[in-house]
């Protein structure tokens, strides 16, 4: 049995979900096409846009409910706003994306999405 929420957090950090030890992801949003450690197929994903959707929405929550409540407590200039919050943008998007991507194709293992449980039996 493939439990989806293991799935996801190994893909979130970048690890096969089969194994749990090999490495998700050969360079910035490549997946490898197999785990260098166990060997899974990592082919059949197709993560296509959800990834830089679901980033934009983690990151757009993260970044203006901080400006907001910077906002109303300290009121300050807005120059302190546009130092502050387009570096932690931009730091966020591309730290979360990789991530985000990962977690995706995790929980497509899970499920046995796209040809991830096409002849095959025990699996984890």
């Amino acid at each position: 049995m493939r439990l989806w929420s293991k799935a996801v957090w190994d893909g979130f950090n970048l690890h096969c979900p089969q194994c749990h030890q090999g490495k998700l992801d050969r360079s910035f949003l490549k997946i490898n096409d197999t785990c260098p450690n166990c060997g899974e197929e990592l082919h059949h994903h197709r993560a296509d846009d959800a990834p830089p959707y679901f980033t934009i929405t983690i990151v757009a929550h993260i970044v203006v409910a901080g400006l907001l409540i910077v906002e109303r407590i300290y009121r300050p200039e807005l120059w302190v706003h546009f130092i502050t919050w387009l570096p932690l943008t931009v730091v966020l998007t591309y730290v979360l994306m990789p991530r985000v991507k990962g977690a995706i194709v995790g929980l497509q293992w899970a499920l046995k999405m796209h040809g991830f449980g096409e002849n095959q039996t025990n699996s984890n």
